[in-house]
């Protein structure tokens, strides 16, 4: 019998855990306004946090709060009341690196589940089976850990105990995340996250005694990134992960948009699905498959699961990108109406691409377009302006509205 394995997305904001939620997430990871591992994104004050386990409880689903930092002497008079108002909240785990953060957690907030971070950099069933020992109920493994040793490691630490791994979006150069170089190179502290990624920088030589002259350092005419890792996407291989014990498949992205959010996590909710639903039988649907075209990304790999390293994107530090999204429907009025707001730039007679909250792409064609004087207009070239739009087919309430890019 097959073991139904987790689905766990990121959140950096209230629109992102929507989104994760509405797609299909069985549980969503989030920080507070402090000791978690992104300060990028907006992330959730009290209230937020109040609204996000309300929200997510009511669908049955999970609510982890990032506690990863590594936390300096200073910060550690914050830390029981934080711990405290997270369990009051209802929020189901947290997830942290420091073993003083864990046995804070465990005095301040005893009702609220362990999980022990990547950060911390789990590879083998020893350090498993001690942090169990501490408290964990979970830990998220290193993610240079091949799926062979995930077997192991689940051979070798008790049943209780789960194992939650990476299995889409970026990766660190930096062994599990604990760098360096941003602090070095700018003082913005990776370790507290806020990390200036400096591993996507283009990089240049100049040598020590030649003062002023440039040598370059090339892959190809556009120069060379050095450390730029490629993006992780192993949505062709769930079922060999599901075989090596794995409990939760983890997707990153907490400093990514709503979007993001939505597109990966409906992808891998169908994809789970139909290998619970098909098991031996099970092959991944190509349209599943070219979803994750329709987010802006890195060239794939599929990390260090399948042996070996997963290397850089040596001759770009940018994204691949196929698709922009350009709305999103608001209200479904009737079979060919909707109302949207809109996000980047479509006109009249753009073939858009949709997805529903059903999680099933389809197109329809834009027909007409009504901004909210009542004026017809060929294109909606304003940010957040709301629209209402005709089309061929019905836009369900709800969905991601998208548009190919001519390229």
């Amino acid at each position: 019998m097959i073991k139904r394995p987790e689905l766990l997305a990121p959140a950096g904001d209230m629109e992102s855990l929507r989104a994760a939620l509405s797609y299909g997430a069985d549980a969503v990871y989030l920080a507070g306004k402090q000791f978690g591992m992104r300060s990028a994104p907006k992330n959730f004050d009290s209230d937020d946090l109040k609204e996000a386990c309300r929200l997510a409880h009511g669908m049955g689903r999970k609510i982890y709060v990032t506690c990863n930092v590594l936390p300096r002497n200073r910060e550690l008079a914050d830390l029981p009341a934080f711990l405290s108002y997270a369990q009051e909240c209802g929020v189901d785990a947290f997830i942290i690196a420091d073993l003083g953060v864990l046995e804070l957690a465990k005095q301040y907030a005893p009702k609220v589940a362990l999980h022990i971070s990547t950060q911390a950099g789990v590879t083998n069933y020893a350090s498993a089976n001690a942090l169990y020992k501490m408290g964990a109920s979970r830990v998220v493994l290193a993610r240079e850990i091949p799926l062979d040793e995930i077997a192991e490691i689940r051979a070798n630490i008790p049943d209780d105990l789960e194992i939650e791994c990476f299995v889409h979006g970026a990766m660190c150069v930096s062994f599990s995340g604990r760098c360096l170089i941003s602090s070095y190179l700018t003082g913005r502290d990776a370790n507290h996250g806020d990390c200036a990624q400096p591993c996507r920088w283009k990089y240049h030589l100049f040598e020590e005694k030649r003062e002023g002259q440039f040598f370059p350092v090339e892959e190809d005419s556009s120069g060379t990134y050095l450390y730029n890792s490629r993006d992780m996407c192993m949505i062709e291989h769930i079922p060999e992960l599901v075989r090596a014990g794995v409990s939760s498949l983890k997707i990153e992205g907490r400093a990514k948009s709503a979007y993001y959010t939505a597109v990966v996590t409906n992808a891998y909710r169908h994809a789970i699905d139909d290998y619970l639903s098909e098991g031996d039988d099970y092959t991944l649907k190509p349209w599943i498959l070219e979803e994750l075209e329709k987010i802006s990304h890195r060239e794939y790999s599929t990390g260090f699961y399948l042996g070996g390293e997963p290397g850089q994107a040596v001759h770009s530090g940018g994204y691949i990108r196929h698709y922009n999204q350009v709305a999103v429907c608001e209200e479904n009025i009737n079979d060919n109406t909707a109302v949207i707001t809109q996000r980047n730039k479509f006109c009249v007679g753009d073939t858009l691409d949709i997805l529903p909250p059903d999680g099933i792409p389809r197109l329809v064609r834009c027909l007409s377009l009504t901004n909210e004087a009542g004026e017809e207009v060929e294109s909606a070239p304003h940010p957040m302006e709301r629209l209402t739009i005709k089309t061929d087919n019905p836009i369900p309430t709800g969905s991601v509205i998208r548009l190919k890019l001519n390229k």
